[in-house]
């Protein structure tokens, strides 16, 4: 083995054991002490029982992992939708003046989201005034400012650019109409690039803290990471409970990206050639 080789597998050795501890000591430390977390130690204890039935008899665990799937599979699902849509309108339909929409579109990525969130938060404040639903401390208040998203029209036209024509001739020649093309064939085609674009959606849903946080006004309503958030700034926060439920919280994603794998790598590549 050359020299030059053996020291990129070093090197890559070494970078693996990097990135991968942080997820070791997780591991270790949901089985210990809060006590043993704080001395740092690395090797697995006994008490992993003890820090879940803690952390369930402690906290509203559940609730919080029923109001993040609710929220993340809406969200999902229309941002996913309505982001495929728009993609499709603005390739298939592409005129000087979809362009300049478009353009426009991209430009609203270069807004950051603090800049936002007061003339958002005063919009719902006033949506309260008219119904629950869709007002301050609602499920709807959370995942609605993130159903159209730039990243996603641009993701989404990007990939239609190498979405085959004659198939939509083919079914407007068997009677299709534009948005039977649409659901019928567009869809079904392009499942690696929803795949995709779908894993990175829930990821950003599943994890979203900043918005979430102004919103939610009550215990009932709150997610996931504002309940570890609220776990890690008690007065004695108990580090082996908070590492137990900083684990659930990071399952869903990692079975979603290990099951759809396959297709985010298709879909990424697609969306860079």
């Amino acid at each position: 083995m050359k020299r030059s080789h053996l020291l990129s597998y070093l090197f890559l050795v070494m970078m693996s054991i990097v990135f991968a501890f942080p997820f070791y000591f997780l591991l270790v430390s949901m089985t210990n002490t809060s006590i043993d977390v704080t001395n740092g130690r690395l090797l697995f204890g006994s008490h992993f029982l003890e820090n879940l039935s803690h952390l369930f008899e402690r906290t509203d665990m559940l609730k919080a992992i029923a109001n993040s799937s609710i929220i993340t599979l809406i969200q999902t699902s229309l941002a996913l939708l309505i982001g495929s849509a728009a993609g499709y309108g603005f390739e298939i339909y592409r005129n000087k003046w979809t362009d300049m929409i478009f353009n426009t579109l991209l430009l609203s990525m270069m807004i950051p989201f603090a800049a936002i969130m007061i003339p958002l938060f005063r919009l719902f404040g006033q949506l309260s005034q008219v119904s629950d639903v869709i007002g301050i401390d609602s499920y709807a208040s959370i995942y609605l400012p993130y159903l159209s998203t730039a990243f996603l029209v641009f993701y989404f036209r990007q990939n239609t650019k190498m979405f085959p024509r004659e198939l939509l001739e083919a079914g407007k020649i068997d009677g299709l109409s534009d948005i039977g093309c649409f659901f019928r064939i567009y869809m079904p085609t392009m499942k690696t690039t929803y795949a995709a674009a779908g894993i990175i959606t829930f990821m950003n849903s599943w994890n979203n803290y900043l918005w979430p946080l102004i919103v939610v006004q009550t215990p009932e309503k709150q997610t996931v990471p504002l309940l570890i958030s609220n776990l890690s700034s008690s007065y004695s926060p108990d580090f082996g409970l908070i590492m137990t439920a900083v684990l659930l919280a990071t399952l869903p994603t990692l079975l979603i990206f290990f099951l759809l794998q396959k297709h985010f790598v298709a879909g990424m590549l697609g969306a860079s050639k």
